[in-house]
């Protein structure tokens, strides 16, 4: 990335009203490549520490696999399929070891020195790209409901207050492989937002509202903001939260 910009990220991460916390999110930059870094949300499900086993194993196996990319040499697609694959058959052994059935979404971007930016998600934690308060992309989750409005059967609003909304099509530690999808930024631009998060968090807003949530706010300001919304409007009934920001913002900002 040329010199005339810079990252701002934060982290954020709430329990909401539940009893565990089995959500876990990153922020790992890279050890030896300054300006390459990987932002990761992990939402773990099953058993009581099941879920929170599985996104641990998310977090450990795409930290080892991130200090070991090159980004000169490596292909970042590879990656971020190398760690939902890796994640995906260790979570799997884990199952077999124990009663509970530990399963995790994973959702992730990975910025390269150069400005690129790849990204890639299983499940129904999503990555979302804004530019300024602009709705740009979304990734599209592996759920019922997103099946239902990809035939046109239901609509977008339907979907947000359907009742199976939680339902999985596919993700890590299921008997299947996971559906893993991704998509390719060639050059990030000053202005530019990405955000991952669980759908504890996405569940509570529309993209008009996150728009402009993340382009007046800073990063850090974005994650308390957004959980603490997300927490009032859950009214008590709120899943676990968990959400990772980061800007790409001009020196001179």
């Amino acid at each position: 990335m040329s010199s005339g910009y810079r990252l701002s990220a934060s982290t954020g991460i709430h329990k909401g009203d539940r009893e565990y916390q089995q959500d876990q999110v990153s922020l790992f930059k890279h050890p030896r490549v300054n300006g390459c870094l990987l932002a990761i949300v992990a939402d773990g499900m099953g058993g009581r520490s099941g879920g929170r086993k599985a996104s641990d194993q998310v977090m450990l196996t795409a930290k080892q696999l991130f200090e070991r990319y090159d980004p000169d040499t490596d292909d970042s697609v590879a990656t971020l399929r190398q760690m939902v694959q890796e994640a995906h058959i260790v979570i799997k052994l884990t199952a077999i070891s124990s009663e509970e059935e530990p399963h995790s979404t994973l959702a992730a971007f990975l910025i390269n020195p150069g400005g690129d930016c790849h990204w890639a998600h299983t499940g129904d934690s999503r990555v979302y790209q804004f530019h300024g308060n602009r709705f740009i992309k979304r990734t599209m989750d592996h759920s019922y409901v997103q099946a239902l409005v990809n035939r046109g059967e239901i609509t977008e609003e339907q979907a947000a207050t359907h009742p199976q909304s939680n339902i999985l099509m596919g993700c890590l530690g299921t008997e299947n492989d996971p559906p893993v999808d991704f998509h390719f930024i060639p050059k990030l631009r000053t202005g530019d937002v990405l955000m991952a998060c669980s759908d504890g968090v996405w569940h509570y807003f529309n993209n008009g509202e996150l728009g402009s949530v993340l382009s007046t706010l800073s990063p850090r300001e974005a994650t308390e903001f957004l959980i603490e919304k997300a927490r009032s409007r859950a009214r008590g009934g709120g899943d676990n939260l968990s959400v990772v920001i980061v800007k790409v913002e001009s020196l001179h900002h």
